[in-house]
């Protein structure tokens, strides 16, 4: 077994680790698990820090387990959250576990017959026939509530207010680590420093129930050096569902990371050893306009997240921008991809009737709008400027349906940069 601890502390990986953990862990092959409540269909790369834990930890020969949240995930954390979250059905938290267990999948090896194969487990199976009195009974009254609200994550809330809903988080989830305990001889709980309180109530009430030993490990919360909140883009989370973030969407994200940012996160997300992070580091600064760091954690989260298929047409997505593109490689992306590929570029409406009679390049651009009259698209037509599907065009172009991308698109470019996207209306 490799020392998991020292495995992290390289990778920059803790944040506070209870005395005794690393002695257990060197010890013997050892359960730990990490909580994630199922409030969407997909994780988000938020949630990937966690889950590069496991993975880390079952390289190092111990045993993973995810326990998806579904009695805690109807309830929401509270931990440093300024406002109450939205209860979801059982029939919701069901649909998004299997969801998230195939996305898990990918990191972990739940399938083997290796003695630490990862399990996943959901709460709400062990929780779902406790009553409300026999709960604060049995397992209530080993925790203070002077306890309870000592927590930093609940101190926060306290100004805001907090119901007894979300105050009761923190005994359930310590009541998770007790069954863990006793049924899986879980002897590790891990997560974001954010939930240092919630873990270590939980082994308090191990400590206090069963007289037990248990331990705990946070990992730091991922920030960007520019401060910015990491995982989060102005439309929101990066997920690693193709549907909700495309597999381009995703490649550019880790690929436009800062030096800075990429030297952390490819000790963070990829299973590289130190000898080949560092070899990598030292060659990028030699050449950092190469952007060997950014590219090797691009290829291995998109490969690893998506497919090897999906990065090479990430790349090709890139060079339509950036590179030597055909109206071949154009046509090739799905709907999803080219709208992420050209966001933000000018749209314009055509109506299909126009495009069914076969419309003049010089009326396509000036009935659009693109350009502002017939005169100026001739000129612009003469310096041979115009692109339409990444063909250079003459005056004698005409369009037609056979032009159309995903049987709905023309892009037309004037120059190298200026991009236009015709959008044909029936």
């Amino acid at each position: 077994m490799k020392n998991f601890v020292e495995e992290l502390k390289w990778r920059g990986m803790i944040h506070n680790v209870m005395p005794g953990t690393e002695e257990q862990l060197n010890k013997e092959m050892t359960s730990a698990y990490v909580g994630i409540d199922p409030t969407a269909d997909s994780l988000h790369i938020g949630h990937l820090v966690g889950v590069m834990m496991l993975t880390h930890f079952q390289r190092c020969g111990h045993r993973p387990i995810v326990v998806l949240g579904g009695a805690t995930g109807m309830i929401g954390d509270p931990s440093f959250k300024s406002e109450e979250r939205k209860l979801l059905s059982l029939e919701q938290i069901k649909d998004n576990q299997d969801s998230i267990q195939k996305q898990l999948s990918k990191f972990m090896d739940f399938d083997s017959n290796v003695p630490n194969k990862a399990l996943i487990l959901n709460n709400y199976e062990w929780t779902k026939d406790w009553t409300f009195i026999d709960f604060i009974r049995e397992v209530g009254k080993h925790i203070t509530v002077n306890y309870m609200m000592a927590k930093d994550s609940v101190k926060k809330r306290m100004e805001t207010g907090i119901s007894f809903t979300e105050f009761s988080y923190q005994l359930l989830q310590g009541y998770d680590f007790k069954y863990l305990y006793e049924n899986y001889g879980c002897r590790l709980q891990m997560g974001g420093s954010d939930q240092w309180g919630n873990i270590t109530t939980g082994t308090e009430l191990i400590r206090r129930m069963l007289q037990g030993e248990a331990y705990a490990l946070t990992c730091p919360l991922i920030t960007k050096a520019d401060g910015g909140k990491f995982g989060k883009t102005e439309k929101g989370n990066i997920w690693l569902d193709a549907q909700k973030t495309t597999p381009y969407a995703f490649y550019q994200f880790w690929l436009n990371c800062s030096d800075e940012d990429a030297k952390k996160f490819i000790k963070i997300f990829t299973l590289l050893s130190q000898e080949e992070i560092e070899a990598l580091i030292s060659q990028h600064e030699q050449a950092p306009e190469q952007r060997l760091l950014q590219k090797t954690l691009a290829k291995d989260l998109t490969t690893r997240v998506h497919s090897e298929q999906d990065y090479q047409a990430a790349i090709e997505a890139s060079q339509i921008l950036f590179g030597t593109a055909t109206t071949e490689s154009l046509k090739r992306l799905d709907e999803a991809t080219f709208l992420s590929v050209f966001e933000g570029v000018p749209l314009f409406d055509l109506p299909l009737s126009d495009l069914q009679q076969g419309i003049n390049v010089i009326d396509l651009l000036s009935d659009t709008a693109i350009l502002s009259s017939k005169g100026e698209a001739r000129r612009a037509l003469k310096e041979n400027s115009i692109s339409v599907n990444k063909q250079k065009v003459t005056e004698s172009f005409t369009a037609t349906c056979d032009n159309l991308i995903n049987g709905k698109y023309i892009l037309v470019q004037r120059g190298k940069k200026s991009y236009f996207i015709i959008s044909v209306v029936a």
